[in-house]
């Protein structure tokens, strides 16, 4: 899993180096997933993630990124600052998914590793057997 989550890292700052900021969600998202899956990755793009309220089983059309080899959750920004609020997102697409693993991405930054990404682990994640 963290092997994963560092060719993820590892990915975004290729596509970041090669576009640099200013661009829309959506290019790096398509350029990421590209590369990904150039790399022999699994990826599934804007999926629909169900939500069920009160029993019942809404379309709300909420869509997650990324989600790479089925594990993990990938979500990107373009944005001034990753806000508490884009953090909260990927936790609650991870609670719905079923997901222990989650990375966020803003490629409008000067340098991704160190001040555009940040990796989230949920409880369901502790409890997993070391393999």
């Amino acid at each position: 899993m963290n092997q994963l989550t560092y060719s993820i890292i590892g990915c975004a700052i290729e596509v970041h180096k090669e576009l640099g900021p200013g661009l829309l969600e959506s290019i790096y998202e398509k350029c990421l997933a590209h590369l990904l899956i150039e790399k022999g990755h699994k990826v599934e793009r804007q999926r629909s993630i169900p939500l069920n309220f009160r029993g019942i089983q809404l379309d709300c059309e909420l869509r997650f990124d990324l989600l790479v080899d089925d594990l993990i959750v990938v979500e990107l920004k373009t944005v001034e600052a990753i806000l508490p609020i884009h953090e909260a997102q990927l936790l609650t697409y991870l609670r719905l998914l079923d997901k222990s693993k989650g990375v966020l991405l803003n490629f409008n930054c000067v340098n991704i590793f160190k001040e555009g990404q940040k990796t989230f682990v949920t409880e369901s994640f502790r409890k997993l057997p070391l393999e």
